[in-house]
Formats: C-alpha cells, sequence, structure tokens
C-alpha cells in the first residue's frame, strides 16, 4: 500500500521535471511514510512514498524487473496488494521459467504483464492500481483493479502525461504537463446531487480518474487509450432442488479462503468491527489465522447513536480483543477541513468522521486493517433493494394508470401516508433509483445552485450502466448500478482516503474476485426476502457470526448529524462556513441559510443536503480559494507493527 505518481513526458525528462514530480510527492507523504523513491529515464518519471507490508527488506520501488536476457527491461510503480502473489510466481516460474529477485508482491505483476500482456490484469487477485513502462517498446501501460479499491487519477496535455493516487499532487504538475485547474461546473452538478464525485469525474475538469476495471495504454506524445478489462454480471443461476445448503457452504468457503489471503502480510493486521454482519463476519474469519486479533470500533457522545455494544458484544464473542474511539461534536467539527484535504474531491458522507477517528486508533496497533465494505452490494444488503418488493403490484397497471397516480401523488400534503409510495410507483426503475444516495431534488437544485442544468442530472451518469442490465431482475440492476456509482464514488473512496491519511492499508475481503464469483449467481430471492436482506449470505455464516449479528438489521456508523446541526454542536459552525464560504458565483448561499434555519427550527429534515453543501464550501475553501489551510502533521507512527 502505498502512493505513486509519474509523468510521461512529450518532450522528454530534465532535471526541473525530476525535482517537480519529487517535490509533488509529500502531498501524499501520509499513503507511505516508510520509503520514498524516485526514477526516471528519458520519458518518464516515477514518484513513490512506500508503506512496507510485504517483504519489507526488499521490494523497494519503482521497481525494476526483465526477462533474463534484459533484466531491467521494466519499472514498476504499484499501490495496492496481489493476494494471490505466490500463485502467481509459481505458476510464472513452472511455466516460463520466470526469476525474481525478492519475495514481494510487484514483481509477479510484471512478469505477468511480460508473459501473458494486458490478460495479466485478469489473473490478479487484489486491489490495486500500477503502472509499467517498457523500455523496449517506450510504451507505458497503466491499470486499476476490478471494484475500484485503489484510486487512479490521470491528467494529459500538452507537456505529457501525469497519473498518480491522489489528485493533489496532479494539481502540484500541472504547469509541467501544461493542464487548467478550471472547475468542472457537470461534475459540481453531480456531486450536489448524489453527494460524490461520478467516475471518470473530479471536480477539476482537465484532471479525470482511471475507471474501475480498466487499463489504458499510451506513448511519449499520445493520449491514453482506455480499455475496460472488467464488467460485473450478475449471471443468476436458480437453485436446482436441494441444492441450498452446497450454495450456501460454497459461498462460506469463497468467503474463508478470501479472508485466508486477505491476511498474508509481514506486520500485524486488525479489523474494523461495526454491530453489524459483515464486518463481525470478516472478523470472525480473521480470528481463524490470528487468535490474538485486536478489533476496532468508534462511536458518539450521544446516545442512541452508536453500535459500541454490540460491536463490544461482537468482540467478546469471537474472543478478539476490542479497542473504542468515541468521538465529540468538537472533535468531528475540527477534523472536517482535515479530512476534505485528504479526500482530494468532496464526499458527503458523515460517516467519513467516525472512520476518521477509528483508523487513527488503529494505526497506534497495526498496519493493517480488514473490513466488510462490498458485502451490500454483492449480496443486496441495502434497505432499499426490498422496494422492487413493495412496488410489484404497479408493474401489472398500465403506464397511464401509473402517471395518473404520481400526478394525484403531487397533489397530496406532504407526510401523509401513501403519498410516497403513490409518488414511487409511478416511476420505472430507472427514474426512481440513483443508487444508494441522492441529495436534491431537481426543483431544490434550482434553489441552489447557480448554473442548473437538467440534462447534467443524475440520468447523465445512470442512463449508460442501466442499459448494460437490460433485462435483469430489478434487485440485481440496482447492485449494478451501486457497484459502478454508490460503491466507487462514496464506500470504497472514503475506505481508501480516509485509512491511508493515517498511514493505515484497509483490505476488503468481500470485493474478492472468487467471492463476487459466488454471488453474482444469486437469484432475487436469495438476496432479498420480505423480512430481511443478504438472505444467502445470513445463511452462509450460520455458526461463523454470532447469533446476536445474524439477522440484526443494517446500520453502519450512524452519525448524529440531524441533531448536531438543529443544535448548538455544529448550527453556529454551518452558519459560519455559509458566510466565509466564497462560492456566490456557484451556490445561492441564501437558499442555503434559509435552509439551515429550517432545518433549526424543526420544519424539515435538511441535514443531508446541508452536509453536502457544507462540504462542498470546505472543499473550495481548501482547494479554490486557499482560505482554509488545514493543519496536516507529518505522519509518525510505530515502526515495529
Amino acid at each position: 500500500m502505498c502512493g505513486l505518481l509519474g509523468v510521461l513526458t512529450s518532450t522528454g525528462t530534465d532535471a526541473a521535471g525530476v525535482d517537480l514530480v519529487s517535490s509533488a510527492m509529500h502531498c501524499m507523504r501520509h499513503r507511505g511514510p516508510d520509503e520514498p523513491g524516485t526514477w526516471h529515464d528519458d520519458d518518464v518519471i516515477y514518484g513513490f512514498n512506500r508503506l512496507s507490508i510485504i517483504d519489507i527488506e526488499h521490494s523497494h520501488q519503482p521497481l525494476r524487473w526483465g526477462p533474463p536476457e534484459n533484466p531491467t527491461r521494466y519499472a514498476l510503480t504499484f499501490n495496492g496488494e496481489i493476494y494471490n502473489y505466490l500463485e502467481l510466481r509459481a505458476e510464472l516460474s513452472r511455466e516460463h521459467g520466470a526469476e525474481f529477485l525478492t519475495e514481494g508482491d510487484g514483481e509477479p505483476i510484471v512478469a505477468a504483464f511480460h508473459y501473458w500482456g494486458t490478460d495479466a490484469v485478469r489473473r490478479l487477485r487484489g486491489m490495486f492500481a500500477f503502472a509499467i513502462w517498457d523500455t523496449d517498446t517506450r510504451e507505458l501501460f497503466v491499470a486499476r483493479d476490478p471494484f475500484g479499491i485503489k484510486p487512479l487519477f490521470i491528467a494529459t496535455g500538452p507537456g505529457g502525461t501525469a497519473f498518480g493516487s491522489e489528485k493533489k499532487s496532479l494539481l502540484e504538475l500541472t504547469g509541467l504537463i501544461g493542464i487548467g485547474t478550471d472547475l468542472d461546473p457537470r461534475a459540481t452538478e453531480h456531486y450536489t446531487v448524489l453527494q460524490y464525485v461520478p467516475e471518470p469525474e473530479t471536480l477539476h475538469r482537465d484532471i479525470r480518474r482511471v475507471e474501475s476495471g480498466c487499463y489504458a495504454t499510451l506513448s511519449p506524445g499520445t493520449a491514453p487509450k482506455v480499455t475496460r478489462y472488467f464488467t460485473p454480471r450478475f449471471a443468476v443461476e436458480p437453485f436446482a432442488p436441494r441444492s441450498e445448503a452446497s450454495r450456501y457452504q460454497e459461498i462460506a468457503e469463497a468467503l474463508e479462503d478470501s479472508v485466508a489471503k486477505h491476511m498474508r502480510a509481514d506486520v500485524t493486521v486488525g479489523s474494523f468491527l461495526s454491530g453489524g454482519i459483515d464486518s463481525t463476519a470478516i472478523a470472525a474469519l480473521a480470528m481463524r489465522h490470528n487468535p490474538n486479533l485486536i478489533t476496532f470500533t468508534t462511536g458518539f457522545e450521544r446516545e442512541g447513536y452508536s453500535e459500541v455494544d454490540v460491536a463490544a458484544e461482537s468482540a467478546a464473542a469471537i474472543g478478539a480483543r476490542h479497542v473504542v474511539k468515541v468521538v465529540g461534536p468538537e472533535e468531528f467539527a475540527a477534523s472536517i477541513p482535515e479530512i476534505v484535504w485528504y479526500l482530494d474531491d468532496p464526499v458527503a458522507d458523515p460517516a467519513l468522521v467516525p472512520l476518521y477517528f477509528v483508523a487513527k486508533e488503529a494505526r497506534k496497533h497495526v498496519k493493517v486493517v480488514l473490513s466488510g465494505e462490498g458485502a451490500d452490494e454483492l449480496f443486496g444488503g441495502y434497505t432499499i433493494y426490498r422496494e422492487p418488493l413493495s412496488l410489484k403490484p404497479f408493474e401489472y397497471l398500465p403506464k397511464s394508470v401509473r402517471r395518473a397516480a404520481g400526478a394525484l401523488s403531487e397533489k397530496i400534503p406532504d407526510g401523509t401516508r401513501g403519498k410516497s409510495l403513490l409518488h414511487r410507483g409511478s416511476m420505472t426503475l430507472e427514474e426512481r433509483y440513483y443508487g444508494n444516495a441522492r441529495s436534491f431534488g431537481d426543483a431544490q437544485l434550482r434553489a441552489v445552485l447557480r448554473d442548473f442544468r437538467p440534462e447534467w442530472t443524475h440520468t447523465d451518469v445512470t442512463a449508460p450502466i442501466y442499459a448494460q442490465s437490460e433485462g435483469w431482475d430489478p434487485v440485481a440492476r440496482m447492485q449494478h448500478l451501486d457497484l459502478f456509482t454508490w460503491l466507487r464514488g462514496d464506500i470504497l473512496v472514503k475506505a481508501d482516503k480516509i485509512t491511508m491519511a493515517n498511514s493505515l492499508e484497509l483490505r476488503v475481503p468481500f470485493l474478492d474476485s472468487e467471492v463476487f464469483a459466488v454471488a453474482e449467481k444469486l437469484p432475487l430471492e436469495q438476496k432479498i426476502t420480505k423480512d430481511t436482506t443478504k438472505y444467502a449470505l445470513r445463511k452462509s455464516l450460520e455458526g461463523i457470526v454470532p447469533g446476536h449479528v445474524l439477522h440484526r438489521a443494517k446500520l453502519g456508523f450512524p452519525v448524529p448529524l440531524r441533531h448536531w446541526l438543529r443544535g448548538t454542536e455544529l448550527f453556529d459552525w454551518a452558519h459560519l462556513q455559509i458566510a466565509e464560504s466564497e462560492t456566490d458565483h456557484i451556490l445561492n448561499k441564501a437558499a442555503i441559510t434559509a435552509m439551515l434555519n429550517e432545518h433549526r427550527e424543526g420544519k424539515s429534515d435538511h441535514s443531508r443536503r446541508l452536509w453536502t453543501v457544507l462540504i462542498f464550501m470546505v472543499w473550495h475553501g481548501i482547494f479554490v480559494e486557499k482560505r482554509i489551510v488545514p493543519q496536516i502533521a507529518e505522519p509518525t507512527y510505530p515502526v515495529d507493527l
């Protein structure tokens, strides 16, 4: 786990460019405080910050590898972990005579690329973003893992192409490659609707992201040619008679194997633990490989907003040592500028804050943590996935009747029972489901955004994704959409950026190719029932997860945002952000102030909408106005974990 930065120049490298890349690496020193490094030749400059996890004494990067006849042909810079690296090394040695000088997981990536070409990315089981420079062909190959666990930003201008783990480092290289720093109004509107910036966009027009499951090839003076190598598909296979037990066993075995491989490290591995089934399953399986496992959770100084008690009960049930971090409103608010700086682009998910504090606490004890991200998208865990069951009667009505029901719902007073059901039942799945986040409707956007464009709203993002799942059952379509939107736009961004802010590597065993291979085959009734979510996963975890968690509803890290924005905890802070922000050309601050006052008076719950614009204001204050300067300390952590 590390931070990478590189430039493929159009006109050749020089000392000034090398120095600039080296300097820009300082922006992401938190991603790899153990060992910085640079390398360059006539066309490429690499920068690298290493967080040493596997083969600590060797596997330095940037890494050189090649076949016996040209042992330094390739140069690799790599962020992530390849969990099947031992199996790959053995196969490459046996079938191709590949030789390795280290015990790490970097060399197998390059060897696989040499012998298998671009198909190598399909053989890698792990999380990754990497670049391979071929000194013979003078071609660069960059790739990102199938689900988008590790980030990879990219920007191309007249001076060349820059790529890296964090956008803030690319912003340091705008003059070198010749790109601008203008904001992207389309991405800004997408963020305001969805609470995150959808891939491949960023809020800077000239900087994009290599999408999950994609690779790109380029040469000096050429633009990247992007190819998608992985598209998740829920190829449902109905359960045959008497096959349920074997399918549940298949899920359990795939997950256990994934956890075993995710435990591979030369440092201490811990686990995050909330009160839910996903993190508890991961921790329970991890205990089989490390009886001294330490688990970590967080909560708030407000009754009714904490998973702490359930997590502690789960830790006791599986026999893990447990560490708790409780967060108060003052440190919650004080941490926001620092967290937003680490994010690169705004993400309006308040769960970022407790994650930041529990990651900081975990880093005092371990260097790697496991977590349960991805289970909901793969196995059908979100409560909203049950909506197609409640709306199924509407499918039998003619479209004209459904539209009439929708028109009727507009005339029913807000808060009236049945209004929402009529409204949502009148719409198609594509119209009503944006993914797991939506802050503003069109009418609210018109009030808040100075330059509202209706063609830039959710369908701009979701329509191409829905087109890929035509004919699937509605829950599979919702899962597919969330894999391309909510998961990689919110869940995995905060998982990577906030843990790496604390120089902590986070691993997600559910987002594994072999686990997905069993999850993608589940029929709807094995995911969602009228009583529960993740039905098949829960059945497969019987005997592994403690009973008090097995059938518990999903809660995650609930944050008392609604209450705090109404009280002294956050109201004054929010009012100050609105007053001081220099975003009048983007946002209607009068409308936002009115929204804040309505919320305080209890007339409406605007907490998520307010949080969305407030986080944008903080982001703008840091990256555009330079008015807010977060205090980023040099990373200092125990070295003997």
